[in-house]
């Protein structure tokens, strides 16, 4: 009780003190500064004294609120111009930006990504339905979400509304974010862990370097396909002359079965020539003449050829045509390759099979391609044949060489060009041809004016 007796006295005497002081110099202050902006404080009246006290403190607060006011105003505006600039950097990138959150719900999407996908209005979609439930990249993303795997520099392909198959590539990062762990000790280091809040998705569109890449396969493998043709194109002709020539010579001398089956012979070595000089027209050179070519006249003939020569087949013939520069002779084989294909395949469906041809100008990486679009309401290709159907002496004909479409595919690659094989929707199959179109070269009287300007 002593100690606390004499605690509460001191503390007194020092509030004593410290209310003396403190009253001795806002006197002196306030004679000082008369004509200054804070109240002039009575320090004989105690009441007086405490309510200019408080004026004093209250007007410092106030100045302290603008201040905090100005800042606030200051921050908001730069958060909101941090926020325009990455908007417009997420808007404008080239690539697709996906945001995705932890339920699966897509929260954010550019335009690229939009574009990619073949798809508008991504935002507050699940990525089923946006992918498909059973698609890779629907996959990956539950995969990030799920466990926190991240995907680097992965390929993967979609099919799109339409049914354009692209190849896509993607890179996908979870997104990370604190979490207490109870089990953990309070002043530990190790007091949190990771969470998996949504993860980040970034798409490249492929499909065109994949192409790119494919043809450029195609076409080493075309040269060395060629080398070794002619090495064996002497020795293959050389055999089979000998053997029509000896089956010949026993069908004249001989009778009866012998003289049949010299004949016999005579039949499969004219096939096998036949096979060889396919060969040969599909393994040897392209000489292309570079000269325009007028594409709606072209199919014209193609359409007309082939009525002449299947009059069962119904084909018809619509769309866009413009020009394109390259060889009439090559690419009319190509095209009646791809239209007899079709009117074969139809030929079992008597008046209800039909051929259809028909073309558009579209635009691809900056260029525009004539498109030659060859389709028919037959059976289809079946899935196991469509990444076989353009290699050399694949064939689902009982005498077919497997050489025509192969032969197809070389002539749209020496044009600059390319072809694809698919099912429609509606049923049958569809060929795409795909040929650059013709560069317009300015008149030499112009070209020499704008040289003299």
């Amino acid at each position: 009780m002593p100690a606390i007796t004499a605690l509460i006295f001191f503390v007194g005497l020092g509030a004593i003190v410290f209310i003396v002081v403190l009253r001795r110099f806002l006197k002196r202050r306030s004679d000082s500064s008369p004509g200054g902006r804070e109240p002039r404080l009575n320090t004989e009246n105690p009441t007086a004294f405490v309510t200019a006290s408080m004026q004093a403190v209250i007007l410092k607060l106030r100045e302290q609120e603008q201040e905090l006011a100005r800042l606030h105003r200051s921050e908001k505006e730069r958060a909101q111009e941090t926020e325009r600039l990455s908007e417009a950097v997420t808007r404008n990138m080239p690539a697709g930006l996906l945001l995705v959150g932890a339920t699966g719900m897509i929260t954010s999407a550019n335009p690229a990504a939009e574009n990619i996908l073949g798809k508008s209005g991504l935002q507050y979609r699940g990525i089923s339905e946006v992918f498909g439930p059973d698609s890779a990249l629907a996959g990956m993303v539950s995969a990030c979400l799920r466990v926190g795997n991240t995907f680097q520099r992965g390929e993967v392909e979609h099919t799109t509304p339409t049914g354009e198959v692209r190849r896509i590539g993607v890179t996908i990062s979870p997104i990370l974010r604190a979490a207490r762990d109870p089990s953990r000790t309070e002043g530990s280091d190790a007091s949190s862990k990771q969470r998996v809040t949504g993860a980040l998705c970034l798409m490249t569109d492929l499909t065109e370097l994949t192409a790119l890449q494919k043809q450029i396969r195609m076409k080493e493998n075309l040269a060395s396909l060629g080398e070794m043709a002619a090495g064996i194109a002497h020795e293959f002709k050389n055999a089979l002359a000998t053997i029509s020539g000896y089956a010949q010579m026993i069908r004249s001398e001989a009778k009866g079965d012998v003289a049949e089956s010299a004949g016999r012979i005579l039949e499969q070595t004219r096939a096998l020539t036949h096979v060889v000089t396919e060969f040969l027209r599909f393994a040897r050179p392209l000489e292309l003449d570079n000269e325009p070519i007028d594409v709606a006249a072209l199919v014209e003939n193609v359409v007309e050829e082939i009525h002449d020569a299947m009059p069962q087949a119904r084909i018809l013939a619509d769309g866009g045509f413009g020009e394109v520069a390259g060889d009439e002779g090559l690419l009319r084989q190509a095209l009646l390759n791809l239209a007899r294909n079709g009117a074969e395949a139809v030929a079992s469906a008597g008046a209800a099979g039909r051929v259809a041809i028909s073309g558009a100008l579209e635009e691809r990486a900056g260029r525009m391609w004539q498109r030659i679009a060859v389709s028919d309401n037959g059976p289809g290709i079946a899935p196991g044949d469509l990444p076989k159907l353009f290699l050399p002496f694949f064939t689902t004909k009982p005498e077919g060489t497997g050489l025509g479409l192969a032969v197809v595919q070389k002539i749209a690659l020496q044009h600059g060009g390319s072809v694809e094989a698919r099912n429609r929707r509606e049923g049958g199959a569809e060929f795409h041809l795909w040929l650059p179109l013709r560069q317009q070269t300015p008149d030499p009287a112009i070209a020499s004016k704008h040289a003299r300007i």
